[in-house]
């Protein structure tokens, strides 16, 4: 019996043996680009490696050793002051897919047999000249159902900002396509027309919908753009993707649910033991840590804020919404630490799905539900220290906030008709103020309801007995970036102008103006 035992028990370990190896390699500074270690490059001490769980770093000489199953992807985490190589499509390359057998057999095909681990896995980084001020690119869901679609985020957006200079790398926010993944590779075709190295992460739109575990949801996704979870730096700043859809949902096998394995943030806590203190921290997933009703598993948002607790300085990217938000963590929120962390949830590429009017150029305006307009963002890193910015497409950069008023009313006629002010990047507490025609500066109230001129473009759809080109968009939500003011009546007969300045998070101040008139009450025949 006791031969039996010990017999039994070298059949699990040879198996755990044969499935856990070591994967070993070195880290090196391809100083020529030619993506092989050649006498005389240099080795790189103090570089993450990851399997997507443990962390290890390079020693002196630049090796490194790390466990390695049979379904792992060994990755590099870039340190700052070197790029990694990326390919013909501008995909970052810093990883390796170890899948003897595989991905398994799924609608969409996954990784192909990578055969056994060989004896080496070397990674050679890019010499590069970073600075601790650069500027990231940022889209939210482009997500295209169809080629038509597709067509639409080419010419809406990416033409937009292709060739653009200064800007170091790119990041979409997940939603690559709409459901079908033979989408993925027109969709790479696209942006590679930015011209940048550009990242990517997994969305709900993205995953294996056959998986029937959430570690199998992303096969497709990892034998285009490689790991779901990964971290690079760059300045003095650490960026950490990670995917945080939990499919299929363990509270009942069906949908999905927002959250994150424990492996997942194992990955993260072995990762950040690696990064100093005082640099700032920025984590990018699709579905936002706050949502309506229960979207996020608790616990996994509350050890993510542990984790971040000794971090002053972090933020966190999202989109999936298809609006436009500032959310904050602070201490009632379970993040423990003086400074709350700001989450910024994104505003998309495909606005409302690629809905409303259609532009001179075809391309649908597709205004999204809390009246922002559909656009990309721009994130402004200096040191350890970060300011937002969006961009509505296919307007100036000035364009920060849509202006609602009536435009004629009768002179000295109140009215409840009132001034409204939806400024895109705005939260409660910002400061929003108007004036008229040079007159006094008057804040603006803050308010949470529909945006009006949202709603009112909607009416085209509805009252309308022909029908209109384009489609119909989302009915409206509530805006957490919506002022109110009130309509000055007292004003001499005639046209005037509206002002408003606005001041967001960052102290900056952004500008609009507006016209409306006012007619003499003779004139109305009473």
């Amino acid at each position: 019996m006791k031969n039996l035992h010990f017999a039994f028990f070298g059949i699990l370990l040879a198996g755990s043996l044969h499935a856990q190896q070591q994967a070993s390699g070195v880290v090196y500074a391809d100083a020529n680009g030619n993506g092989r270690r050649d006498g005389g490059e240099t080795v790189i001490p103090d570089v993450s490696v990851t399997n997507g769980v443990e962390v290890v770093r390079t020693q002196a000489d630049g090796s490194y050793q790390i466990p390695v199953g049979d379904d792992d992807i060994i990755a590099v985490i870039k340190p700052a002051g070197y790029a990694v190589p990326v390919d013909e499509y501008k995909l970052p390359r810093f990883y390796r897919i170890h899948k003897p057998a595989g991905s398994p057999e799924l609608k969409y095909a996954g990784v192909a047999p990578t055969g056994e681990l060989p004896e080496a896995i070397d990674f050679g980084l890019l010499p590069a000249e970073e600075h601790d001020e650069f500027t990231a690119l940022i889209f939210g869901d482009p997500q295209p159902y169809t080629l038509e679609d597709m067509d639409w985020f080419a010419r809406g957006v990416v033409a937009e900002v292709e060739g653009i200079e200064n800007v170091p790398f790119g990041l979409s926010l997940g939603d690559l396509v709409g459901d079908n993944l033979d989408l993925f590779n027109p969709y790479i075709e696209v942006v590679r027309r930015v011209g940048i190295p550009w990242y990517n992460l997994m969305g709900n739109h993205d995953m294996n919908y056959d998986a029937t575990r959430d570690e199998l949801s992303d096969e497709t996704y990892e034998a285009r753009f490689g790991p779901a979870n990964y971290a690079f730096n760059y300045g003095r700043v650490h960026f950490i993707v990670l995917d945080d859809i939990l499919y299929p949902d363990p509270r009942d096998s069906s949908g999905y649910w927002g959250g994150f394995r424990a492996d997942q943030l194992d990955f993260v806590e072995n990762d950040l033991q690696f990064v100093p203190e005082d640099h700032l921290v920025v984590l990018a997933f699709h579905i936002p840590l706050e949502e309506e009703g229960d979207s996020y598993r608790d616990e996994d948002r509350q050890r993510l804020f542990d984790l971040l607790a000794r971090f002053p300085h972090t933020l966190s990217l999202s989109a999936h919404t298809h609006i436009q938000r500032q959310n904050y963590f602070g201490r009632e929120e379970g993040m423990d630490r003086d400074t709350p962390h700001h989450e910024y949830n994104v505003g998309t590429t495909s606005g409302d799905w690629y809905s409303g009017k259609l532009n001179e150029s075809g391309v649908p305006y597709s205004t999204m539900r809390d009246g922002t307009p559909k656009g990309y963002a721009f994130l402004h890193f200096d040191g350890n220290e970060y300011r937002t910015e969006y961009r509505v497409a296919g307007m100036p950069e000035t364009y920060q906030m849509e202006i609602y008023n009536p435009r004629v009313t009768i002179h000295e006629r109140g009215t409840s008709a009132g001034i409204y002010v939806n400024f895109f990047m705005g939260r409660e507490g910002d400061t929003v103020e108007y004036r008229v025609d040079d007159g006094k500066w008057t804040p603006m109230t803050y308010s949470v309801e529909q945006d009006p001129a949202y709603e009112a473009s909607l009416y085209q759809w509805d009252t309308n007995e022909q029908l209109v080109p384009g489609r119909r968009g989302s009915n409206a939500i509530p805006s957490t970036h919506l002022w109110r003011g009130r309509v000055p009546v007292g004003l001499a007969p005639g046209e005037h102008t509206i002002e408003v300045r606005a001041t967001d998070q960052f102290g900056k101040t952004h500008m609009g103006t507006s016209t409306y008139r006012l007619e003499p009450r003779a004139e109305q025949g009473r």
